[in-house]
């Protein structure tokens, strides 16, 4: 599985109703790859914010069997 999610130097993007925040990765904000314009619209909201370092990510998530 792959989603996107905005990094902001070494920490990741939260966006909820209530602001962006920086968070670890087990609390970023991710979103489907076929949602890459509004990723991109979040990206410019993050750097208009002062947030430094902005980039957006792909996330690749994988599933396997342990014993």
């Amino acid at each position: 599985m792959e989603l996107l999610i905005i990094k902001a130097g070494a920490q990741y993007i939260r966006v909820k109703p209530e602001g962006i925040f920086t968070v670890n990765l087990d609390k970023a904000s991710v979103f489907p790859m076929d949602r890459m314009a509004h990723v991109r619209h979040l990206e410019q909201d993050v750097r208009q914010k002062g947030f430094e370092a902005v980039s957006v990510k792909k996330l690749v998530l994988s599933e396997e069997e342990i014993s």
